[in-house]
């Protein structure tokens, strides 16, 4: 099973919402109610930004100008080329309903919505976005056809543009806001991301499982690039920030970057990224790997899998190792 969306997913589905930017709208479906539909009849889609998991979409209406492009330049030459910058990276995630607490900070809410507004787009554990095609089920069902499967795929909103290409968004959530608000230096996606502050989180006296899930320092970073790179960096997912090295913790950083790197990178040209922990029964040496389910006391807990082998146990001030059992 695929994982919620983490930055690079939505790093693509911004790119693929760019080609529209300065298009007008020229019909609209779909079946959500967050939104009035409507309101995007007629209006120019003006920009598309975005933060950790979030995407915002700009609207105005058709009769203004277009403004200046806010679009990252990076990403969009990285499109071109199938290439990414190694300072582009993926950052964290929790529970859908923790993460969407978070990442409202991220907007401003309360805008009436329509033309001058942003649309806010969070896709939860199985949203996403096509450009000028519908999903389709990639084999058939138990009564032979090909219908595709609901509720997993259903069409939240279509947005039909003049020019006549389309974009499909499904299963996510929406909201209008005033303007996106977000601190592009934890973004590890972001050019701006600020290695000092990350380091300083990770050497927090947690476990280092919790904090690579905080979107307050690692906006993007989800599950999945939480178990990859804990285990490219050889470190035991409960293991206490406080008890590993400077060294170590560097690495671990370095892994997170270059991860999330390569993650877009493979998504930019349509190909899958070999996993080598994550839902794995055995490692890449042959070990049995083991499965746990962690996260903070009274917090949304997690599904981890890790090497004991790999990925040993760092013992304590006191000779005891920092795993905790849940």
């Amino acid at each position: 099973m695929a994982g919620m969306p983490e930055g690079p997913s939505v790093r693509k589905f911004q790119l693929l919402a760019s080609r529209f930017v300065g298009q007008v709208v020229a019909k609209v479906g779909g079946s959500t109610r967050k939104i009035n539909v409507d309101d995007l009849k007629s209006s120019r889609l003006q920009d598309a930004q975005v933060h950790g998991k979030n995407l915002f979409l700009a609207f105005v209406a058709a009769g203004c100008p277009l403004g200046p492009s806010t679009d990252n330049p990076v990403l969009q030459g990285e499109a071109a080329s199938g290439t990414s910058s190694p300072a582009q990276v993926c950052a964290p995630q929790t529970h859908p309903q923790e993460e969407e607490l978070q990442e409202l900070q991220c907007s401003r809410p309360d805008a009436p919505g329509g033309p001058g507004s942003w649309l806010r787009v969070h896709f939860g554990l199985f949203g996403s976005i096509r450009a000028n095609e519908f999903s389709r089920a990639s084999q058939a069902n138990k009564r032979g056809d090909w219908k595709d499967p609901a509720p997993r795929y259903l069409v939240v909103l279509v947005l039909h543009f003049e020019s006549g290409g389309f974009l499909v968004f499904y299963n996510c959530r929406m909201q209008w806001c005033s303007s996106p608000v977000a601190d592009p230096t934890s973004d590890i996606l972001s050019a701006e991301f600020h290695r000092g502050r990350a380091l300083d989180a990770l050497r927090a006296p947690r476990p280092v499982c919790y904090t690579l899930l905080d979107q307050r320092y690692f906006s993007g970073l989800g599950n999945i690039i939480k178990n990859e790179i804990l285990y490219l960096a050889k470190i035991h997912p409960l293991t206490q920030g406080s008890l590993l090295a400077p060294s170590d913790l560097e690495h671990l950083l370095d892994c997170a970057i270059q991860f999330s790197s390569d993650w877009l990178q493979s998504k930019l040209r349509d190909e899958g990224l070999h996993f080598q922990i994550y839902q794995k029964e055995q490692c890449p040496l042959g070990h049995a790997v083991m499965k746990g389910t962690f996260g903070p006391s009274g917090g949304y807990k997690r599904l981890t899998w890790w090497c004991p082998q790999c990925q040993p146990a760092v013992l304590s001030e006191v000779g005891e190792p920092t795993t905790v059992t849940e």
